[in-house]
């Protein structure tokens, strides 16, 4: 998503002429391009929902549909988030923080149990699978706590919290590192 919104960012920025003026604040100021900066953040999650429809509409297999369910409490997730952001009230705050710990909690399940097939109760390693490629197991606990954080990186955007004078931008860099490494970490696993 930060990908999307600085290449439409770009894209205004060259497209209105504003590097001509050096008005870097045109387009993050401009009403149209708020609104589609938001229509850009639910993409990924409408792609790849409709990747999961696809493969159930093609395989029948309803584990798709609950991949499918993930993608779509995103979106739902991100909607409350549009709708705080217009209209920063108590009520829509809450509705983002239950809308978002939802989502948060059926990703990290999906992370756990689906996707790395961990946290299984009767295998012979205890809450982990069956067949490790590490020796020592407490790497992968940290691996799923490390995860647990990295997932929660969405209360930076909610509360927005400042670090000193960094600028926003500097810590939305920072924080689509962050998923780049929570992201990447399984696969040495």
């Amino acid at each position: 998503v930060p990908m999307l919104r600085n290449l439409e960012y770009v894209g205004c920025y060259y497209i209105t002429g504003s590097y001509k003026t050096q008005d870097y604040g045109y387009c993050v100021n401009t009403k149209n391009y708020r609104d589609l900066a938001y229509a850009v953040s639910f993409l990924p999650y409408y792609w790849r929902a409709m990747q999961c429809a696809r493969r159930w509409l093609d395989e029948g297999d309803m584990g798709h549909l609950t991949n499918l369910g993930k993608y779509v409490s995103a979106m739902l997730a991100a909607g409350a988030k549009v709708a705080y952001e217009k209209e920063k009230s108590v009520g829509w705050l809450c509705i983002v923080v239950i809308m978002s710990s939802i989502t948060t909690l059926y990703q990290l399940y999906w992370d756990f149990v689906k996707d790395w097939g961990l946290l299984q109760m009767n295998s012979k390693n205890p809450w982990l699978r069956n067949e490790l490629i590490l020796r020592r197991k407490f790497i992968y606990f940290l691996s799923m706590g490390l995860n647990v954080v990295l997932r929660l990186a969405w209360l930076q955007t909610v509360l927005h919290y400042k670090f000193g004078g960094i600028d926003y931008r500097l810590t939305g860099l920072f924080l689509a590192a962050l998923e780049v490494i929570r992201r990447g970490h399984w696969n040495f696993y």
